[in-house]
């Protein structure tokens, strides 16, 4: 489970919008592209990211 003090400070590297946890992955509020998380820690990496 990702804590809510780091997804407060986290942001789509995509699109700098903001993120929140849904299905066990980091979605972006602003473009909706969906990060993996991968062994508890979020991959914020753009090429990683369902679209």
């Amino acid at each position: 489970m990702i804590d809510d003090a780091l997804l407060a400070i986290l942001a789509c590297p995509a699109c700098q919008g903001d993120v929140v946890l849904k299905d066990n992955k980091i979605v972006c509020t602003r473009c909706a592209r969906r990060y993996p998380i991968k062994d508890g820690a979020p991959v914020l990496l753009a090429d990683e990211a369902e679209k």
